[in-house]
């Protein structure tokens, strides 16, 4: 698996953030209308070419605040709230993959730049995947997927996981803290994990459970993966090692990343790391022509 050198990475983490916490700039609040009438909110800061980010499952794009404030420096970032989630739409409908990579490639096509990395974080691999799946990657220079599964290897077991959506049923707003809360391995403030379980509980119930149920075996996944030649980077934690071998070991552009102290939301415990990643690769392996 290939990694940047310790040295390097310290060096672009040092020049993205600074010696201290940044100021979040979060850029203009921006929003379009996606082809079946809904109003998507996204917010666009910097100039440069373009990294677009996609969150996770009923979370807020203003939970790549570090991503935004560090790259905006030298790069256009474009935060999407996808549908029902954050500050977009509540959607009656389109819960699904299909939809969901049409929402991004519509984003895409509404920002008109001729390409931009897509990074997607769980539930947003999934929608990224999709999205290249059934409308190709023409648009895109380089996919950046961080800490979901890629359908490679064995199938990962699914322990822990069978009582999730019956006990989002009976006990949601505990069940969503709980799952916020688990996303960090850093220490967070009693404010942050507030505001961002108050975004996730915002996601209609019957949403939030269709988007932990997308109607795709893993097997399609590895195909969008393996169906693209453009730049790949695989950011992920311990738990899916062994896929990221598989990924490197098979698909020629792969580059994979194991973050082995962070926690699920691992651009956020290891912001300088993710960031110096993020924008070697934006400078380096992105194909932009």
């Amino acid at each position: 698996m290939r990694s940047l050198p310790h040295s390097r990475r310290a060096l672009l983490g040092t020049v993205l953030l600074g010696m201290a916490a940044p100021a979040f700039a979060q850029g203009a609040s921006r929003s379009f209308t996606t082809s079946d009438g809904i109003r998507l909110h996204y917010t666009d800061a910097g100039q440069g070419r373009p990294i677009l980010l996609v969150p996770g499952w009923c979370m807020p794009a203003w939970i790549w605040e570090y991503q935004v404030t560090a790259l905006s420096r030298t790069n256009r970032v474009i935060a999407f709230d996808p549908r029902s989630q954050g500050r977009s739409q509540i959607a009656p409908r389109g819960h699904e993959p299909g939809r969901r990579g049409r929402d991004i490639m519509e984003l895409i096509a509404h920002l008109g730049a001729p390409r931009v990395i897509l990074a997607g974080w769980s539930l947003g691999v999934l929608d990224s995947l999709s999205a290249i799946a059934e409308f190709g990657d023409q648009r895109i220079a380089g996919l950046v997927l961080v800490d979901n599964s890629v359908g490679e290897g064995p199938s990962p077991s699914g322990a822990g996981r069978s009582r999730f959506i019956p006990d989002l049923r009976a006990r949601r707003e505990p069940t969503v803290r709980a799952f916020v809360a688990s996303m960090f391995r850093t220490p967070q403030t009693p404010e942050y994990l507030a505001r961002l379980t108050e975004d996730a509980l915002r996601v209609p119930l019957q949403a939030s459970i269709d988007l932990l149920s997308y109607p795709r075996p893993r097997e399609f996944w590895r195909a969008a993966v393996h169906g693209t030649r453009r730049p790949v980077l695989y950011a992920i934690r311990p738990n899916f090692a062994t896929q990221g071998e598989y990924l490197a070991a098979s698909h020629p552009t792969a580059q994979v990343e194991v973050f082995e102290s962070a926690g699920h939301a691992l651009f956020v415990d290891e912001a300088a790391r993710f960031n110096a990643l993020l924008a070697d690769f934006a400078q380096r392996r992105a194909v932009w022509s």
